[in-house]
């Protein structure tokens, strides 16, 4: 279960001013100077009303908000029983995905949109692993370095789409790229996923040559070849109704490229036909490595602030007693 706690106990003393300022408040109301008037008497007689009960209350108005904001300045915490290990264990991973033209195929979901909904959803699952991200058509570009801020990276993996870049697949230099930025990680756990649905057909480097940097600087490649084989939809234009025209398409692929480039790097190749089996692939690259340490560090607990409320509190309080002392209960003179 949580546990409440401050984080400037100290600032509680403050609170011993509470009764001070009510004390004062009496003493002051008991001496304050009245006029006297010659028909006092007779209004006596006609009952107090409910303004003279209310009075009282503006001070103790006053001394409660005081105590709040004293409350809000202490801190109050609400700290997390469970202790979270500052020992992360991590792999570093750079993600090189292909924007191709090619990876608009396929309906209801193209390949480009599915990918992009595995890599969220992987991405929310991962907690130590630093990520990289590297998009590549006729050329190869680092998207993101390696970071542990996942909200940053779903937030680009978000605005990827295709017909940015020249076109083409040059899957050469998108692995030289992931590799170059894999080099100079200290972790002991490095990889690069390539995700790719077609052959290489542009590019500067070969990817044989790519593959044998990775296995020179011992960082395996995971290949994972999307969407189906033979012919699929393809988007070819819009009618003048703004409905998509298709085409039974066939996009040209190289299994045998990409189980070549995992087979010398010390990886894997898998085949994803779908959502399903593309989330399938990428746990299975997980599952396969073995984690390492990249901080080391004792154990630290979380905490929640808690101020907000009291301070919110406290403002209120504060106002009412301000307008009642200007409406309702305002004293002449």
């Amino acid at each position: 279960m949580p546990s409440f706690e401050f984080h400037s106990r100290w600032v509680l003393w403050l609170m011993a001013a509470a009764p001070v300022l009510l004390i004062w408040a009496y003493v002051e109301r008991r001496t304050r100077a009245v006029f006297r008037f010659p028909v006092a008497g007779v209004l006596a007689k006609q009952g107090r009303g409910v303004r003279p009960y209310l009075l009282p209350l503006l001070p103790v108005l006053r001394v409660v908000a005081l105590t709040c904001a004293v409350i809000a300045l202490a801190r109050p915490q609400e700290r997390d029983s469970r202790v979270r290990d500052q020992s992360v264990e991590g792999i570093d991973i750079m993600i090189a995905l292909d924007l191709s033209n090619s990876m608009e195929a396929e309906r209801p979901v193209s390949r480009l949109k599915a990918a992009k909904e595995v890599l969220t959803d992987f991405l929310s699952q991962r907690v130590n692993d630093r990520i990289g991200l590297v998009v590549f058509s006729g050329a190869a570009y680092t998207q993101a370095p390696l970071t542990l801020d996942y909200g940053v990276l779903k937030d680009v993996v978000s605005q990827l789409r295709t017909r940015v870049l020249e076109d083409g697949t040059a899957i050469g230099d998108a692995l030289a790229t992931a590799l170059n930025r894999l080099r100079d990680s200290d972790a002991k756990s490095r990889v690069v996923v390539l995700i790719t649905d077609g052959d290489n057909n542009a590019g500067q480097i070969s990817p044989l040559d790519a593959a044998a940097m990775g296995a020179a600087l011992k960082i395996p490649v995971y290949s994972i070849l999307v969407g189906k084989a033979g012919k699929v939809p393809f988007p070819v234009g819009v009618d003048v109704f703004g409905n998509t025209s298709w085409r039974e398409v066939e996009i040209p692929t190289n299994p045998e490229l990409l189980k070549e480039i995992s087979g010398k790097t010390g990886g894997e190749f898998y085949r994803a036909v779908d959502a399903a089996t593309f989330k399938e692939g990428l746990q299975k690259v997980l599952d396969s490595l073995e984690r390492s340490k990249l901080l080391e560090g004792g154990a630290v607990s979380t905490y929640r602030e808690e101020f907000h409320d009291w301070l919110l509190i406290a403002f209120a309080l504060a106002a009412l007693e301000l307008l009642l002392r200007a409406t309702l209960l305002k004293v002449f003179p």
